[in-house]
């Protein structure tokens, strides 16, 4: 396995998570806020920053107004266009986003309207694809939509886990559309995720937690959740970024 064989995607959740997978070696990032939902869409300022310091990796950006499910109203979808075009304006690399019926198909007519705004930026349909009913249904209509890749763990908690789905999605994609493992990928699985899919894109945090810097610190006033341990902060690792690589083509 040769490097330029595979492209690296981080999750990132900060601009200091972007530059850590630049350092690290990566293809690009994805950077998302709400990490606990599941990823939604970051601050203009996030975005403008992050773009101002990365130079080698490419930065692509979710459009995803809130957690939950992927089912969105129309003044939703106006936020989504909104966001699309403010990252084309700050000059983003790509984006990425997933609409889907209230049957659990594919919204070719949000998604085509979302596709128009986002012209000349690469496209990936992200884990929308893994709540589909009939995922390789799914995966037609989204090679007929013109989509880039899909990002998708196989419809599985994990990418380890669907890589039957994953193998088959790759196959019958048939270079038609590029299939993105994402979902526990890390140093521990990821060749075999490679050898047994054949897959060349691969999504993953690579996070480590650091504790605040705070030294006043009272764990019984809490901002979100209660049993959330605020006093830590989650950022992506050089380190393991250049690890998991590693593992990937050892």
């Amino acid at each position: 396995m040769k490097r330029s064989d595979f492209q690296i995607e981080i999750c990132a959740n900060s601009v200091e998570s972007c530059l850590a997978a630049q350092k690290g070696g990566a293809d690009r990032v994805e950077l998302c806020a709400g990490i606990l939902e599941g990823g939604t869409t970051p601050s203009y300022g996030e975005i403008s920053v992050a773009r101002k310091h990365l130079s080698s990796t490419r930065l692509h950006v979710i459009i995803r107004p809130r957690g939950g499910d992927f089912l969105y109203s129309p003044l939703e979808t106006e936020r989504m266009i909104q966001d699309i075009e403010v990252c084309k304006s700050l000059g983003v690399d790509g984006v990425v986003f997933g609409c889907l019926t209230k049957s659990g198909d594919i919204d070719v007519e949000t998604n085509t309207l979302l596709l128009e705004h986002a012209i000349g930026m690469s496209t990936t349909f992200h884990r929308a694809f893994d709540r589909c009913r009939n995922p390789l249904q799914a995966l037609e209509q989204l090679i007929e939509l013109k989509f880039d890749r899909i990002l998708t763990s196989g419809q599985q908690p994990t990418a380890e886990q669907g890589i039957d789905l994953l193998r088959d999605l790759r196959q019958t994609g048939n270079g038609r559309i590029k299939i993105l493992a994402g979902s526990g990928v890390n140093e521990s699985n990821i060749r075999q995720i490679a050898l047994q899919t054949q897959i060349q894109e691969f999504h993953f945090s690579a996070r480590e937690k650091r504790p605040s810097f705070m030294e006043n610190y009272d764990s019984s006033v809490y901002m979100g959740a209660s049993g959330v341990d605020e006093n830590v902060i989650e950022v992506t690792s050089t380190g393991r970024v250049k690890n998991t690589i590693a593992a990937l083509l050892s």
